[in-house]
């Protein structure tokens, strides 16, 4: 008992460096196996899947039975024995959980939580032991969303052996959270896409726990990532052999890499079954129904299965809007279409991108570079501003590049001089009386 109450208090250290979770909130965990993401609804609508041998679980079937080499084989084999009830699938998690080289404490949570029917009381008490060093010691400061979010999904599945159920463990986390959130919301921060997954994985962990939206910190944020994370992917599809994926930004060298396709669309599938209702992702929903970019590989099968909701109504992508404009990020994405022919344009980070024909054309910001029109709005950038005058026959424009948060003196032909404010990118949006046609500068004020 007292290894576990250090274990608990060496974890609640890092709350002194980030300040506690309010008081109010009751951070122990006291429900019922399987707590992890397999809620009894979501585990109701998987068995049906597989009673009516439905597409995404006949491929997952095919992988398991055929005895595809899996790259997640703890999680895919636990979540197999758990719709299945196929006991020998949910003892070889547990010998894979147990074996020295198991060291992803991610699917090791997922093990314990699923499998606990099959294992025996020396293997549950080895498993829960294994989880328990792995979350022994302070936080590091530096941790990001993912490793975070795998701790959270570590003290969830093992809360018992804690004696405050798991409380001080998470308060750290949660209280971690909350200052980022502030931050994601004033534009101070932002996360990788490659994260995102991994935050909706504790998305999901805390509310079917602890009756916590962690959402509620950061409203903005998740009011405008659905669309945000749809429009950042490039319009064509890329072919592979197992199926097509949606490619989303990326700023190397070479082809598209799968790993991360299949992860993008991992997280649009968890993001709609945290929130079907939110506006932007019934859009997403209308994006992830197409079979031809249903996961049929190894790593993708196992996610396609556990999060897609086919019976879920949603909008048509087609009819999203074509720029997606985030001024606290400063992210732009534009397109001319939703079609795969369409010319895209994004900015995002620092990276200003246009994909035209099949081909990613990187843009260097303070470079001129063709205006594209997409609908009434028209995208550019200017090498020099100050010295350069540029046409305007849109009533919505949007000069890129520029300094971020900078005043600029706006001087159009025959009008008289007004001020304009860049976005936390540098992006400067013109609204414009319809029917204008002149030119116009901008300066840079001291």
């Amino acid at each position: 008992m007292l290894a576990l109450l250090l274990a608990a208090l060496a974890l609640g250290q890092d709350a002194t460096q980030t300040g506690a979770a309010p008081p109010d909130d009751d951070l122990r965990v006291y429900t019922d196996a399987p707590r992890l993401f397999l809620t009894p609804a979501r585990l109701r609508l998987l068995q049906r899947e597989r009673e009516r041998k439905s597409l995404r679980w006949e491929q997952f079937e095919l992988l398991m039975s055929g005895g595809a080499k899996l790259p997640e084989p703890g999680f895919a084999g636990a979540l197999y024995y758990r719709v299945a009830g196929d006991a020998g699938a949910g003892r070889r998690a547990v010998e894979w959980a147990l074996g020295a080289d198991a060291q992803d404490l991610r699917q090791l949570a997922l093990v314990f939580d699923w499998c606990g029917p099959v294992m025996t009381a020396p293997q549950a008490e080895q498993l829960g032991a294994k989880i328990q060093k792995a979350l022994a010691g302070p936080i590091a400061p530096n941790l990001g969303v993912g490793q975070r979010s795998t701790l959270v999904l570590g003290i969830i599945a093992i809360a018992d052996r804690f004696p405050d159920h798991g409380e001080a463990a998470l308060k750290p986390i949660v209280a971690w959270w909350r200052d980022l959130a502030g931050k994601l919301e004033t534009g101070q921060a932002s996360l990788p896409r490659t994260d995102i997954y991994a935050l909706f994985e504790m998305l999901h962990a805390i509310r079917d726990n602890l009756k916590i939206d962690l959402r509620d910190d950061a409203r903005r944020y998740f009011r405008d990532l659905p669309l945000d994370h749809m429009a950042s992917h490039y319009p064509a599809a890329f072919p592979a052999p197992e199926n097509e994926y949606r490619v989303p930004v990326f700023v190397r060298d070479g082809d598209p890499d799968v790993t991360e396709a299949s992860m993008s669309r991992a997280a649009e599938l968890a993001m709609v079954a945290f929130d079907a209702n939110e506006a932007g992702n019934q859009y997403v929903q209308g994006w992830l129904m197409q079979d031809r970019f249903l996961m049929r590989a190894a790593l993708g099968a196992p996610y396609e299965f556990l999060w897609a909701n086919p019976y879920q109504p949603g909008l048509s992508f087609s009819q999203a809007p074509l720029i997606v404009h985030d001024p606290v990020s400063g992210h732009l994405f534009a397109r001319t279409s939703w079609d795969e022919d369409a010319t895209w344009i994004g900015y995002f980070d620092g990276h200003l991108q246009l994909y035209r024909d099949g081909r990613i054309t990187v843009l260097r910001t303070g470079t001129t570079s063709e205006p594209v029109q997409v609908g009434n709005a028209v995208i550019l950038t200017m090498a020099s501003p100050e010295a350069d005058k540029f046409h305007i026959s849109s009533p919505e424009t949007y000069v890129l590049g520029l300094a971020p948060k900078a005043l600029y003196d706006l001087e159009i032909d025959d009008e008289e001089l007004s001020e304009a404010e860049t976005d936390n990118g540098g992006t400067l949006v013109l609204k414009l009386p319809e029917g204008i046609d002149a030119d116009a500068r901008i300066r840079k004020r001291p």
